[in-house]
């Protein structure tokens, strides 16, 4: 590895490395004038060196479009991304691809994020003098053998001739990991990196990047639908809902003792035995809304058991909970306590906010 400064465990983890600060994305509809979808509506996310931040919801929320914006594969139309505190304005050049360098994407399906007709040596050399400038060739086959060795891949010689075809899918996605690797980057923005893989691979290529993580102190976005995955894998849990996110906290919090109705809802429609008598309680019904026309107030109001007058009109602020555990609902107003009551009963998981 180089002398970044990731590699240094003394790094101060209280500034983040990667943040969004109001981060909005819209897009214009085809043919609709003036009208566009809200794709990511004031974000504020934050990736610390050395931890793991899960971004959880339904397809459609908004995940992956920030995974993008994070990336820079596209603009952002308003809001803020800043590396180490400075705002990222470059779009292209020298700066552009610094900040590439440095943040790195490990997209859904590595089928289609490697390309057929290239060996595994070519897809990790490339990545390597991109990134890296001239090397002898003794460093460079020394390189691609540490690339696969760090992923799992030995002996390396067994994978550097392969085409994508012949390996399995999670060989494939080791491969796209290793490739990132081969920027030596600070960041992993990883979008649903193990859906397309069977359930029996699955957590050994979460263990890998939670184990790179650990090694080599990065800070990693883990995009994923599962939120029980989170809770396995990740630090902190960000909930989104239509664009918006409505709840964040410590994993352990969110999943076991979430506060938001969505949130709720996402843990009790995951399959878990233990957990069908909570369903019925939780049971919102509905889609999820157009992002065209988003609905006034907060968005899960149409789907929410538990919605408010004001849940129609007013969009509500993140009330906190103990320890960096927040929530964008009324029902943690300090004037909602009887709402609350009736919602939860008395066991409401925000109680510590009563």
């Amino acid at each position: 590895m180089s002398s970044h400064s990731h590699n240094d465990p003394d790094r101060t983890s209280d500034a983040p490395l990667l943040a969004a600060r109001n981060l909005t994305k819209h897009f214009p509809v085809k043919g609709g004038g003036s009208r566009v979808v809200h794709a990511v509506d004031s974000v504020d996310i934050e990736l610390h060196a050395g931890e793991v931040v899960a971004l959880v919801g339904e397809s459609g929320s908004g995940k992956s479009t920030i995974a993008r914006l994070l990336a820079k594969l596209m603009p952002h139309t308003s809001g803020d991304i800043l590396l180490e505190g400075t705002a990222v304005t470059a779009r292209f050049g020298r700066r552009f691809r610094n900040y590439c360098r440095r943040v790195q994407m490990i997209l859904q399906d590595p089928f289609a994020s490697l390309n057929p007709i290239h060996r595994v040596r070519y897809v990790l050399t490339r990545s390597i003098s991109i990134h890296r400038g001239r090397m002898s060739r003794d460093e460079r086959e020394r390189m691609l053998r540490e690339l696969l060795e760090r992923v799992d891949l030995t002996p390396p010689e067994r994978y550097l001739e392969k085409f994508p075809h012949e390996l399995s899918g999670g060989q494939r996605q080791r491969v796209a990991i290793a490739r990132a690797l081969g920027a030596d980057p600070e960041v992993l923005l990883a979008d649903e990196p193990v859906s397309m893989l069977d359930v029996s691979i699955r957590i050994g290529v979460l263990n890998l990047l939670r184990d790179l993580k650990d090694r080599f102190h990065l800070a990693v976005l883990y995009i994923t639908h599962d939120i029980a995955s989170a809770r396995y894998f990740a630090d902190r849990t960000v909930v989104m809902y239509a664009g918006q996110i409505v709840e964040r906290g410590p994993s352990e919090a969110v999943t076991q003792h979430p506060l938001h109705p969505y949130t709720q809802l996402l843990i009790a429609s995951a399959p878990d035995a233990d957990r069908l008598e909570e369903r019925e309680a939780t049971e919102a019904t509905g889609e999820p809304p157009s992002l065209i026309s988003p609905p006034t107030g907060c968005r899960f109001h149409p789907r929410c058991p538990f919605a408010m007058e004001r849940c129609r009109t007013d969009a509500p602020p993140m009330f906190s909970a103990e320890s960096g555990h927040e929530s964008a609902c009324w029902l943690y107003a300090d004037d909602a306590e009887a709402e609350r009551a009736a919602a939860f009963g008395a066991q409401t998981p925000g109680e510590a906010q009563a």
